[in-house]
């Protein structure tokens, strides 16, 4: 390829914050759940690149011939990759089933669910290098090139209004969107850098603590993470996710104090049979505790069960599905709670909001 932006480039990033900025000249626009993507195009050639700078164009080979059709013939552009489930909101499960190495299963799924880009800067024009252009101008040319784009290429909302914002923040809750981000209008675009902020979703829930894993620099002496389980009406224990933001300290006194709920805990444990069937359950898209990673097919995955006795309050960002999107934080241990509390339905649901709204806007 020969651009002024030549690729691999690392992508700006944003730093946590916990309120919208007050003083003006700042661009909001939603936060997206999918993967990162920058996109070169060179005439036919096309390079689609993952943030940590690797090609993603095998996992959406669906996404060539769009990018052709609706992207000037040389230019860079930021942006995400996501799909639309059936349901309005976006799919981060559909993405993750991507990374496969079956040509053939790829092709189907991208045939079954296509990908769409969202676009929300651009880095090259022609000839020109557009990063040390101010945030502003690099919008403003972004909307030009992308005004008779056509799906599954599509521009962000962007609004500079923080009231905007904050009901963006609300209510596109319910696409699956999972926050906002904030950037500064004058800024020139910085590979590498934490120059946006991005605010997200914070709240907590109380789950069934009901087994761990290992920490890979200490098998036997030092916990990674708990395991997070969750009842849903039917009385059935789901694994949700997990909690693993300890100290090293921490982790060693953990060993002891979680030590009285291994003794029988296999016993009667509602995840029992989860060792024996737990590939046949991630092969059909369900996260298991003991399944392989999809990132990382070595990394060892197998867990330890507690006797599901004790509850933990964790705080987390956003709910994919019946699980959490992220890792959690631990806040605190409830001993003030039952496990049978630790249901769904504490839960906010915020009611969806479609895709094609936002995509519309």
């Amino acid at each position: 390829m020969d651009l002024p932006v030549s690729p691999p480039i690392e992508p700006m990033l944003a730093k946590p914050a916990t309120t919208f900025p007050t003083d003006a000249g700042w661009l909001f626009e939603p936060k997206w759940d999918g993967f990162r993507a920058l996109v070169f195009r060179d005439g036919d050639e096309v390079l689609v690149q993952s943030r940590d700078l690797k090609p993603l164009d095998r996992y959406f080979p669906e996404l060539a011939a769009p990018i052709r059709a609706s992207l000037p013939k040389r230019c860079v552009l930021d942006g995400e990759v996501v799909i639309a489930g059936a349901d309005g909101r976006l799919d981060f499960d559909a993405l993750l089933l991507r990374i496969h190495p079956a040509e053939s299963r790829v092709r189907m799924l991208a045939a079954e669910s296509p990908a769409s880009f969202v676009a929300w800067d651009v880095l090259a024009l022609g000839d020109a290098d557009l990063r040390p252009m101010p945030q502003a101008d690099r919008r403003l040319k972004l909307e030009t090139l992308l005004a008779d784009a056509q799906p599954p290429i599509h521009l962000t909302p962007a609004t500079r209004d923080r009231a905007t914002a904050i009901d963006w923040f609300e209510r596109f809750e319910g696409a699956g969107l999972d926050g906002v981000i904030a950037k500064r209008l004058d800024a020139p675009y910085q590979p590498g850098k934490r120059a946006m902020l991005k605010l997200k979703h914070q709240r907590t829930a109380d789950c069934v603590m009901a087994g761990f894993r290992w920490h890979k620099d200490g098998p036997g002496t030092l916990i990674g993470s708990l395991l997070l389980g969750l009842f849903d009406a039917g009385g059935t224990l789901h694994h949700v996710g997990v909690t693993a933001s300890f100290t090293m300290a921490r982790r060693a006194e953990l060993v002891a104090e979680l030590a009285p709920l291994r003794t029988d805990a296999l016993e009667g444990h509602p995840w029992a049979g989860w060792a024996s069937w737990a590939e046949e359950m991630a092969a059909s898209g369900q996260r298991v505790p003991g399944a392989t990673s999809r990132w990382n097919r070595g990394k060892d995955l197998s867990w330890e069960p507690l006797r599901p006795e004790r509850v933990v309050e964790v705080a987390f960002d956003h709910l994919q599905g019946d699980r959490f999107r992220h890792g959690t934080t631990f806040v605190r241990w409830r001993p003030d709670r039952s496990p049978a509390d630790c249901r769904y339905d504490q839960l906010l649901e915020t009611p969806a909001f479609e895709l094609s709204r936002i995509f519309a806007t």
